[in-house]
C-alpha cells in the first residue's frame, strides 16, 4: 500500500528498478520457476483494491511481456543478457498494440522491419500513424523495448517478429523514436502508457530475436520446423491472460472481504433491536452466491496455471485445448468479477461511495477486460473454433450443437455478413462453450 496510486509514474518505475536489483525474483523465473511469477502477481493483486492496477501491470510487463518474449524468442546470448539488465535495473516495454489495430482488431502488425543486406542491419519504421504503437505500458520510462514488427526480407513479408532495441540512452530517446503520454486515466496513473512511433530507425543484426528464425547468408531461415515466432509471441499473451484473470478474482475476493468486514460491524435498526448489515437477506444471499461463482472460476484458474507452468518450464507451445481454456478463463474471470462487484456495490448504500473502500478502484476490472485480449474478441474466437470443429465432426448435445448448426446454416446462406447479423448467437455459443469448460474444471460442483 505504501506504493500508492497517486505517485508519479517515474517514482513507480524507480520502485521496479529497485525490485529488479534486489532480486527476490529473476527475469528468467518465467521459465525456470514460473510458479514464483504467478505467486508474485497474486500477491500484488491483493493490494489492487487499495492502490489500483498500476504497479501490478508494470510488474507483468517487465517479467512476462518484455523478459518473457526474450526468453521465448531469443538465442542463448540474448537470454543471458537478461542477467545484466536485471543487475543494472534496466526497464523494458513491449511494443505490440498499434493505433489502428487495438483490442477490437485482433493481432494485426503494420510496423515494418526491413533487412538491408548491404548494411547488415534492419530498418524499423511505422509506415503511417495507424502503425504507431499504442497504450504501451512503461513506454515513458523504459530503457529497452521488445518491438513486434513485420519482418521484410528481399521485399517479401515474413510475418511478425520480435526485435530487442535500446529505446533510450542516458534517459533520452534514441534517434527516430518518439513517445507521447496517452493522457490522464480514470485509474492507474502511476503507470505510464505511451504512444510510440519509429521513423527509419536502424537496428543491428543481433536485434532480431532469432531462436527460431533469422537471417543467414542474406536469406530468411526458419531454424526449427513447426514453430513460428507468432506462436511464441502468443505464449506471452496466454501467460498474461492467465495472470490478469487471476488478478480479477483476487480483486473481487478482496473487495468482498473488506466490504463484509464493514457490513458485519454496521448496525441497522430492526423491530427486534440492532442487526448487522450483513444479515440483511439479499446481502447474505449475494455473499453465498458470489462465493460459489468465484470458486468455480478459481478451479479453472488452478488447472490452467498448472498446465501453463508445465509448458513454460519445458518451452512447449500450449495445445489447442489449453489455448481455449486460457481464453475461457480470462473472459469468465473478468466478467464474473465485474458482475459480482457491481452487485455488491448496489447493496451497500453510501459506503460504496466512500474513498478507500475499494469501490473507487472498480475501473481496474475495466482495464483488465480489454488488456491482452478483449472479452468480445476472445468470445468470437471461441465460437469460430467451435464452429470449425463442428463442421469437421458434428458433435455435442443439446443447445450447443443446435446453435452451431443454426449459425453454420446462416453462414452458408448469408456469407460473412451473417456473422454480424447473428452476433447474439455468436456470443451465445461462446457462453455455452465457456460454461462447459468451467464445468469440466468443476466435476463435483455446479451452480
Amino acid at each position: 500500500p505504501a506504493l500508492g496510486s497517486s505517485i508519479h509514474y517515474s517514482a513507480s518505475a524507480d520502485r521496479l528498478r529497485k525490485l529488479l536489483q534486489e532480486g527476490p525474483l529473476k527475469l528468467t523465473d518465467l521459465r525456470e520457476a514460473p510458479e514464483k511469477f504467478f505467486a508474485a502477481h497474486s500477491v500484488l493483486s491483493e493490494y489492487a483494491t487499495q492502490v489500483g492496477p498500476g504497479f501490478g501491470i508494470r510488474f507483468t510487463v517487465q517479467f512476462n511481456l518484455f523478459a518473457g518474449t526474450i526468453i521465448a524468442l531469443g538465442n542463448s546470448q540474448q537470454v543471458a543478457a537478461l542477467s545484466e539488465m536485471q543487475a543494472s535495473g534496466k526497464l523494458g516495454c513491449f511494443c505490440l498494440t498499434e493505433k489502428l489495430a487495438g483490442v477490437n482488431s485482433g493481432l494485426v502488425v503494420n510496423t515494418t522491419c526491413t533487412w538491408d543486406e548491404s548494411k547488415q542491419m534492419f530498418l524499423l519504421d511505422c509506415p503511417d500513424a495507424g502503425a504507431y504503437k499504442n497504450w504501451i505500458s512503461q513506454g515513458l520510462s523504459a530503457d529497452l523495448a521488445v518491438v513486434i514488427a513485420n519482418l521484410i526480407v528481399k521485399g517479401k513479408p515474413k510475418g511478425p517478429h520480435g526485435f530487442l532495441m535500446k529505446l533510450r540512452e542516458d534517459g533520452q530517446l534514441v534517434s527516430g523514436v518518439t513517445a507521447k503520454d496517452m493522457g490522464d486515466k480514470t485509474i492507474g496513473n502511476d503507470l505510464d502508457n505511451a504512444e510510440i512511433s519509429f521513423s527509419k530507425v536502424w537496428l543491428p543484426k543481433d536485434a532480431l530475436l532469432d531462436k527460431y528464425a533469422g537471417i543467414q547468408g542474406g536469406e530468411y531461415v526458419q531454424k526449427e520446423k513447426g514453430v513460428s515466432n507468432m506462436d511464441m509471441i502468443g505464449q506471452r499473451l496466454y501467460t498474461g491472460r492467465t495472470v490478469i484473470a487471476g488478478s480479477t478474482l483476487v480483486f473481487a475476493r478482496s473487495l468482498y472481504r473488506s466490504a463484509k468486514n464493514y457490513a458485519d460491524n454496521k448496525k441497522c435498526w430492526s423491530p427486534q433491536g440492532g442487526m448487522s448489515l450483513s444479515s440483511v437477506p439479499q446481502l447474505a444471499h449475494l455473499y453465498a452466491q458470489t462465493d460459489k461463482e468465484l470458486s468455480r472460476v478459481e478451479a479453472l484458474s488452478r488447472v490452467v496455471e498448472s498446465k501453463l507452468c508445465e509448458c513454460l518450464r519445458n518451452d512447449k507451445i500450449p495445445d489447442n485445448k489449453l489455448v481455449e481454456m486460457v481464453a475461457v478463463l480470462k473472459v469468465k474471470a473478468i466478467e464474473t468479477s465485474i458482475s459480482t462487484c457491481f452487485k455488491l456495490k448496489q447493496e451497500l448504500g453510501s459506503y460504496a461511495l466512500m474513498g478507500g473502500t475499494g469501490f473507487e478502484k472498480l475501473d481496474y476490472l475495466q482495464c483488465c477486460k480489454f488488456a491482452e485480449g478483449d472479452s468480445r474478441i476472445l468470445m468470437q474466437k471461441l465460437t469460430r473454433d467451435r464452429l470449425q470443429a463442428f463442421a469437421k465432426s458434428p458433435s455435442g448435445e443439446g443447445k450447443e450443437a443446435e446453435a452451431c448448426m443454426k449459425l453454420g446454416m446462416s453462414l452458408k446462406s448469408g456469407g460473412k455478413q451473417a456473422w454480424n447479423d447473428n452476433f447474439e448467437l455468436v456470443y451465445g455459443i461462446a457462453d455455452m462453450v465457456m460454461e462447459r469448460i468451467v464445468n469440466e474444471a468443476n466435476p463435483q460442483a455446479s451452480l
